[in-house]
């Protein structure tokens, strides 16, 4: 079955979560953390979206993000992607770090909606 699309605005306001597969660190280091950090930054500034905040720990993060004209699944799928394959070619392997795709919840006045 396929998965639903994504509810999309711009101006639309989500709280991302990634998790390490298998709930395994992922940012093992301070290095690692900032590396990410880095990569969401040269996103915002290719994509132009508004990061209000984010908590980056060993096995998962948060983002709170703002999209204007690209959708968050292209923001995310930027980001996802450099980030493994950096930390794959780091630690020689191969394959996801991440589990599934990330999870994004719509905050819309009043209220939260799953998405």
């Amino acid at each position: 079955m396929p998965r639903k699309p994504r509810v999309y605005y711009d101006g639309a306001l989500y709280h991302v979560m990634v998790r390490g597969n298998n709930g395994e660190k992922v940012f093992e280091s301070e290095k690692e953390k900032q590396e990410y950090t880095n990569i969401i930054k040269g996103y915002k500034d290719r994509y132009h979206f508004k990061i209000y905040a984010y908590c980056i720990m060993d096995n998962h993060a948060h983002l709170l993000i703002e999209v204007g004209k690209i959708p968050l699944s292209k923001i995310m799928q930027g980001i996802q992607q450099v980030f493994t394959q950096r930390y794959n070619k780091r630690h020689s392997r191969t394959g996801h770090i991440f589990q599934q795709r990330y999870k994004s919840i719509l905050t819309v006045s009043g209220g939260m909606y799953l998405n």
